[in-house]
């Protein structure tokens, strides 16, 4: 089987072909006359864990996890008191009548220094909902990461294969030319030997043409697939890499009942979906919590007295503690609670619609992917052994004109055919390839 020739233009090669004065084409390699460093070697693994690294949608996804356990840990720091610690001066006018004037105030000289031990405690338990919300959260977040990482294993495959494809069928092209020069001057030599019209010699001109502008759109298209896997690869856009061709290693498909099998064990966008009902969930019970009291504790311990020092002149202490108990009930608040009851509700409503959804389009692409890859996997024999007929038929089409028992026409078809039944067959590698990717994203690996 013919594998794919890597070379990039990324390397400092340019491929030149040039037609001679008789239609004679030759290929010619010119090199940079700068040296350049051996080209990276990366398999299609490798390539996911640059991917990794470089792709803005699975560092998104990565960085929303880490803001919701930030929220998670704040929301189980709001259960447990708050430690806090000031220090204040007062003055006050002197009133040396007892007018009542500053009657807050102890002294002129007023010295606070003292800590504060803080609990604010919601009777519905809003602390408890919040932290629980938060939890919910972050479990939504840690399964949208593990989407977007099957996600990105789909966008690589594209990508990678994409380019595996293109040095494939540029290396097709390649011999595609190389077998119309060689028919080429197969038609000019029986044309001086008055074998065959000047037609024919014609044709096979025409024909070389031809393969030297499908070299140079296989060309094209390979240095474009380069690019576009270069941009999610590396961070510095560096272009002096290769890949390794593993397309002829591809797993094999499960039975459907193993797929399914997998398919409903932890999938991601299901965890995802369902753990956002749950935070909406809790949304709804802390939006109500506000409809009931909250009892707030404080403890203070420290310095209140006239003078900034541990004992008075007098040698009595200033450290001391107070206690304070507050129980807020809410009365009215102009239907801002009821609001954000009614705001909770609604969203946990279109959570539910959307986990409902996820289930259904879950088993709607479990089938598609393995459907497709089902038949992906069914036409590879098919296109194989169309293309290994059509490099016999070639071969003996070509032995059959020299010897004047084919036309030149049916040599052309011969060749166009064996283009087309190469390029179609490694088509079909790819395309199998990103078909089981794209089953792993509902099934995980296998």
């Amino acid at each position: 089987m013919l594998r794919g020739l890597r070379l990039p233009v990324a390397y400092g090669v340019l491929v030149l072909v040039a037609v001679g004065a008789r239609g004679q084409g030759n290929t010619q390699l010119e090199s940079n006359s700068q040296p350049r460093a051996a080209p990276l070697v990366l398999t299609f693994q490798d390539a996911i864990v640059r991917a990794r690294r470089n792709l803005p949608q699975f560092l998104s996804a990565n960085t929303d996890l880490g803001l919701a356990r930030q929220e998670k840990i704040q929301a189980r720091a709001g259960l447990l008191p708050t430690v806090s610690y000031n220090t204040e001066f007062l003055y006050t006018e002197g009133n040396r009548t007892p007018t009542g004037v500053f009657v807050a105030n102890n002294f002129v000289h007023e010295y606070l220094s003292q800590g504060n031990a803080h609990e604010a405690i919601n009777l519905a338990g809003a602390q408890v909902h919040d932290l629980r919300r938060a939890q919910a959260a972050e479990a939504a977040a840690r399964a949208r990461l593990a989407v977007a990482g099957r996600g990105l294993l789909v966008t690589v495959a594209q990508d990678f294969y994409g380019l595996t494809v293109a040095e494939r069928k540029y290396a097709t092209a390649q011999k595609s030319l190389a077998e119309a020069q060689r028919f080429l001057k197969i038609s000019q030599d029986l044309e001086h030997g008055g074998e065959v019209a000047h037609s024919d010699a014609i044709k096979a001109q025409i024909q070389f043409n031809d393969r030297q502008r499908g070299l140079q759109e296989a060309n094209l298209a390979m240095e474009n697939a380069r690019l576009t896997l270069a941009v999610i690869l590396f961070a510095d856009f560096e272009q002096n890499f290769t890949i390794a061709d593993d397309l002829d290693l591809a797993p094999e498909l499960p039975s459907l009942a193993e797929v399914q099998t997998l398919a409903s064990k932890g999938n991601p966008d299901v965890m995802a979906a369902t753990s956002t009902v749950a935070a909406a969930n809790s949304e709804v019970w802390a939006a109500r919590s506000g409809h009931f009291p909250t009892l707030t504790m404080d403890y203070w311990y420290g310095i209140d007295a006239n003078h900034f020092a541990v004992r008075n002149p007098d040698t009595t202490r200033n450290l001391g503690y107070a206690a304070q108990a507050t129980l807020e009930i809410p009365i009215w608040s102009w239907g801002a609670t009821q609001s954000k009851v009614k705001q909770a509700e609604l969203n946990r409503d279109r959570s539910k619609v959307e986990l409902n959804f996820t289930q259904r389009q879950l088993a709607a692409n479990l089938q598609q992917f393995y459907h497709e890859a089902a038949t992906s996997k069914s036409q590879l024999a098919l296109l194989q052994q169309s293309f290994e007929l059509a490099s016999e038929s070639l071969r003996l089409t070509t032995l059959r004109y020299q010897s004047g028992e084919a036309t030149v026409l049916e040599v052309v078809d011969a060749q166009n055919t064996f283009a087309q039944a190469h390029d179609a067959y490694d088509d079909a590698q790819a395309r199998y390839r990103v078909a089981i990717t794209e089953l792993q994203t509902v099934t995980g690996a296998f």
